[in-house]
């Protein structure tokens, strides 16, 4: 097997590792499912044309950050912004809790936008703060305490819906 051929397969192995908590990022941010696939192909297509895998320490970080790149960019272009999709694949546990997880979706979905990225990133992405304060840019503190504050809001926001259905009854 060629070095090109290693490295196509080093690269698709990244892409079943990783591709999911990419694409929940990038749906994140999008807001478009569609626009968050397009973007993450385009991610691993240029990986694989250009080599640019090969140069990065800690790929998966490497990979979060270029997914965040192409959709903010591609957000650019189009010059417009969407709602987070509602319907976008957030949980798949064997036994669904439909009415938690939709909850949960509008949790975060009410989360600020810097919050949200940091709860995706280290919850789904499972990047340390460290990683998450190289990618977007912050420091590691900030990451964390971005991280603490949505979920202090998260609490009280899936709290306050607990209550709400207990005194319905």
């Amino acid at each position: 097997m060629g070095r090109r051929d290693r490295y196509t397969a080093e690269v698709e192995s990244l892409y079943r590792q990783h591709g999911a908590a990419l694409l929940l990022f990038a749906s994140a941010i999008s807001g478009d499912p569609c626009r968050s696939q397009d973007a993450l192909h385009q991610v691993f297509l240029k990986a694989i044309e250009n080599g640019s895998l090969s140069q990065a320490i800690n790929k998966k970080s490497y990979l979060f950050a270029c997914v965040r790149n192409a959709v903010l960019n591609e957000a650019k272009r189009q010059d417009r912004s969407m709602p987070l999709d509602a319907d976008s694949a957030w949980f798949s546990p064997p036994d669904r809790d439909y009415a938690g997880e939709l909850n949960l979706r509008r949790a975060l979905g009410d989360l600020p936008d810097d919050q949200r990225e940091v709860m995706i990133l280290h919850v789904w992405g499972e990047l340390t703060f460290s990683e998450i304060g190289d990618l977007l840019g912050i420091s590691s503190n900030t990451a964390a305490s971005r991280y603490r504050y949505a979920l202090a809001k998260l609490r009280g926001s899936m709290f306050a819906k607990e209550n709400s259905c207990a005194d319905a009854r």
